[in-house]
């Protein structure tokens, strides 16, 4: 097999296919990888939208930002 005019053998093929194997194999976990942060992000907002609808619901602009007020 001729590849950008550089005849490759068997063991430059398979190190090649190997290669190429391995980088699809590495985008389908990266791609993964971002739907599970993108789910878990969703879920904890999700849960404390929830929390605070339990609590009364109290209005964000309404707090100082610290523990005394």
């Amino acid at each position: 097999m001729t590849l950008f005019g550089q005849t490759l053998d068997g063991q430059q093929l398979f190190g090649l296919i190997s290669l190429l194997t391995l980088l699809a194999f590495w985008i389908l976990v990266w791609r993964r990888e971002r739907q599970t942060t993108r789910w878990f992000r969703r879920w904890a907002t999700r849960r404390q939208a929830d929390r605070q609808a339990r609590e009364g619901g109290s209005d964000p602009s309404d707090s100082h930002g610290g523990p005394w007020g």
